[in-house]
């Protein structure tokens, strides 16, 4: 099956009270872990100087994108740049023009920031990545379809509201992915920052925004795409897309009530309209939906993959991340109460020991 629906169970089978223990220290691990004021300027001022040193020499824009703007990066988290420029002539010369830029400021000894390790990676999309003292940097170029999913982002998160638990949410899934599993990662074979953040808002999308906090919407996530048929689905907030009528992209209703759906199919497609419109919207994107083994339809270009990135042999790993997870969460939330909070604690344990302090649990 395509499209699991809600089970209540979980909730059901946990008191308040025990819900609520987790929930508070799972917060105090955000807390650690999302961006701060020490964060927010160091990013702003790395982004800054780079953007500086491109608008310096070049005729162009230069943009920050999702993560940081959205404000749902992690403490080790890249920093994404987009260059634009209107010249056609311009485009093709600009990322190796771009890339010489940088290594000549690598030599620079009175640089503001230390620029280090700079590469120039020709995919299907031209990236440049460097090290700019501690930060890793990635620019791209003219990728302005990353500004209509900050967009659509932004829009889910309000719509949702709950003091933003969409980005405390994604906040949380990127660490378990990140530091816990290790299956985040787009330059490694491994899932898209985009693509997990679609994921997340599925499931925000099929359990109607109905959480008591991130660490529930951490297990449903878990739940959800361990048991998911990826062989047979892709997903998509339209619909499961089932893979064997591509290449037409057609998704199937879910299987539950429409109203119970959050994301209303006019919502969506005032999105996908505004998306449309917006210069330079479509980016890259293939003709027709390339088939992957982790298949994730990008809401309004329909012939995207944003799980293209992933592997066959990274796919069975992310798989089995997500199956061990949710066995794992079923156990901890299973556990006597005086041990819940260590519990929460060794779920999060790689995450705790890299940006917080296991100590400081608060138990009794």
């Amino acid at each position: 099956m395509g499209d699991l629906l809600p089970n209540g169970d979980l909730i059901k089978s946990l008191d308040s009270v025990r819900w609520l223990k987790a929930e508070e220290r799972t917060a105090e691990l955000i807390a650690c872990i999302q961006p701060n004021q020490a964060s927010e300027e160091q990013r702003n001022a790395v982004a800054g100087y780079i953007q500086r040193l491109i608008i310096n020499c070049f005729p162009c824009q230069v943009l920050t994108l999702v993560s940081v703007p959205l404000k749902t990066y992690l403490p080790d988290g890249d920093i994404n740049l987009t260059v634009v420029t209107k010249s056609a002539n311009f485009r093709e010369s600009l990322p190796s023009e771009v890339r010489d830029m940088l290594e000549t400021e690598e030599k620079n000894e009175n640089a503001e920031f230390h620029v280090m390790e700079v590469q120039y990676v020709q995919a299907e999309e031209k990236i440049i990545k460097c090290l700019v003292d501690i930060s890793v940097v990635y620019i791209s170029f003219n990728q302005l379809g990353g500004l209509c999913n900050l967009c659509f982002l932004e829009e889910a998160d309000n719509l949702i509201n709950q003091n933003h638990l969409f980005k405390r949410s994604i906040i949380l899934i990127k660490a378990w992915c990140f530091y816990e599993s290790r299956i985040l990662g787009v330059h490694y074979g491994l899932i898209s920052t985009y693509a997990l953040e679609i994921l997340v808002l599925y499931i925000f999308h099929v359990y109607d925004n109905r959480f008591v906090g991130p660490l529930e919407v951490l297990y449903r996530f878990l739940e959800q795409f361990s048991k998911f048929d990826w062989d047979c689905y892709g997903v998509s907030l339209w619909g499961p897309l089932e893979l064997m009528s591509l290449p037409d992209v057609i998704a199937e209703p879910f299987r539950m009530e429409s109203e119970k759906l959050l994301l209303k199919d006019a919502f969506l497609t005032t999105c996908s309209s505004v998306s449309k419109l917006f210069p330079g919207g479509q980016d890259y994107v293939e003709e027709v939906f390339s088939r992957k083994y982790f298949n994730v339809i990008d809401p309004f270009r329909v012939t995207n993959n944003l799980g293209r990135s992933v592997t066959k042999g990274n796919f069975f790993r992310i798989r089995s991340a997500f199956a061990y997870g949710a066995e794992t969460m079923v156990r901890l939330l299973d556990c006597p109460q005086e041990d819940l909070v260590t519990e929460v604690n060794m779920f999060f344990v790689n995450t705790w020991k890299r940006h917080g302090s296991i100590v400081r649990e608060g138990t009794g």
